[in-house]
């Protein structure tokens, strides 16, 4: 039995290293912390609140139905059943069943249900835009962890030089070919190429702890992300305008404010229906049981009986003066209105600056991208050269490292421009309402 228990401990330990040593996706980060997200998580609370909310309003256009029951105990001098006053000790039971409802009321509960219906609506948005936020986010953290890996591999490739030229200094040392300085200014050379690979590395595990806490992940341990395959950044094919049209239709915050312009006008219509009357109907049963000590009371089911009641009535109620108060709450309704207008003016002018910044950056980054490719190309084929002359001893171990850390550089540059403009168009596509995947 211990065997069989240590062996279930080993699998799932094995299947739990296993799960999470998988590389990552840009896919599957987007979607872990969109089901994991706390940020996500309270905003969807929002929404099934409002439609907690938007089922109030309506059951308010239902009749309300109450039942009630009553006992009461009178003693001393009370009223008898021939209209006069003795002392005795009375005793009466009351049943009743109601219900009212409200036939009209300024159109004020269909108003709020509307009003319901359009707060649901910009929760929806809101929560679309959390979604938004959260995916952004996410891909940018994750283009910074491939970044740091390209810079971390660099960094490794000129510890790996360094090292190869420590040991063919030391072997042209020991043929009496090279000088000890030399040997000391590259290990020297070497020992901060070590350092830098430390800090390259250092800066590569903040960057995944970084992605990790936005996944909301409980350990960065056996976390990597998968290298997406590298292809050619292209330039933006379409204008900013084209992608504005775009993103005014389908982009939640623009959908959000849109929303609450709406309310705000219905809202309007909510404040106009206190100049109105209320009708309200109403209609009820009752019966009672009566006692007195002084005299025979009829039997119980005969009272409930003889006492049966019901009634119906309706109640009209018509505002003639409210000082003042509804007019400037249709005033208050109407400036809240302008101010939503121009809050979804302001959005949107904010979103075309965004989406301008992002157009011209995706160009830039584009021909940046285009100008670290020639320059690493040419820094290659000079380092070439130079080791080669290096090699053949017609370059001083200063030259070396000089275009071997050019080289180096050119590389890291390159790095970092393919990956700016390959977000820079993933982010284009954001705006469009496209999925993020690189």
């Amino acid at each position: 039995m211990k065997k069989i228990v240590l062996f279930a401990a080993l699998l799932c330990a094995t299947l739990s290293a296993g799960a999470q040593e998988k590389a990552w996706s840009l896919h599957d980060c987007i979607e872990y912390a969109l089901s994991h997200n706390l940020k996500v998580k309270q905003t969807a609370l929002q929404v099934e609140q409002r439609e907690i909310d938007l089922n109030t309003a309506k059951s308010n256009i239902l009749p309300g139905v109450s039942a009630s029951a009553s006992e009461n105990l009178s003693f001393g001098r009370g009223l008898t059943a021939d209209n006069t006053y003795a002392n005795t000790n009375t005793t009466s039971t009351g049943f009743s069943l109601g219900a009212d409802m409200t036939l009209f009321k300024g159109l004020r509960n269909k108003n709020n249900i509307e009003l319901s219906k359009l707060n649901l609506k910009a929760a929806t948005q809101d929560l679309e835009k959390a979604r938004d936020d959260i995916r952004l986010a996410v891909a940018q953290a994750y283009v910074q962890v491939l970044y740091k890996m390209e810079i971390n591999q660099v960094a490794l490739r000129q510890v790996e030089i360094d090292s190869q030229q420590v040991v063919r200094l030391s072997e042209m040392r020991d043929n009496g070919k090279a000088a000890q300085a030399d040997v000391a200014v590259q290990e020297a050379t070497l020992a901060q190429s070590r350092l830098t690979a430390v800090q390259a590395e250092h800066a590569l595990r903040l960057a995944e702890l970084d992605l990790v806490q936005l996944l909301d992940l409980p350990t960065p341990v056996g976390f990597s992300v998968q290298i997406p395959e590298k292809g050619e950044p292209e330039l933006p094919s379409v204008s900013p305008n084209d992608i504005f049209e775009e993103a005014v239709g389908s982009k939640p915050v623009v959908q959000a404010q849109a929303i609450r312009v709406a309310y705000a006008e219905r809202n309007i219509a909510l404040a106009k229906g206190g100049y109105l009357p209320t009708l309200s109907l109403s209609g009820g049963l009752g019966t009672n049981y009566y006692t007195n000590s002084g005299s025979t009371s009829a039997k119980f089911l005969d009272q409930l009986s003889n006492n049966f009641s019901q009634y119906v009535g309706l109640s009209l109620s018509i505002p003639i003066f409210s000082r003042m108060s509804n007019r400037n709450q249709v005033r208050s309704a109407k400036i809240n209105h302008q101010t939503q207008q121009l809050q979804l003016d302001q959005t949107k002018k904010d979103l075309f600056k965004e989406i301008q910044q992002a157009w011209y950056n995706a160009v830039a980054a584009y021909r940046k991208f285009e100008s670290s490719k020639d320059a690493e190309k040419a820094a290659i084929e000079s380092f070439s050269l130079v080791q080669a002359k290096y090699e053949n001893g017609k370059a001083t171990i200063t030259e070396f490292n000089e275009s071997k850390n050019q080289y180096l550089k050119a590389s890291s540059d390159l790095a970092q421009a393919r990956y700016e403009a390959m977000y820079q168009a993933e982010l284009l596509d954001y705006y469009r309402g496209i999925d993020m995947e690189l």
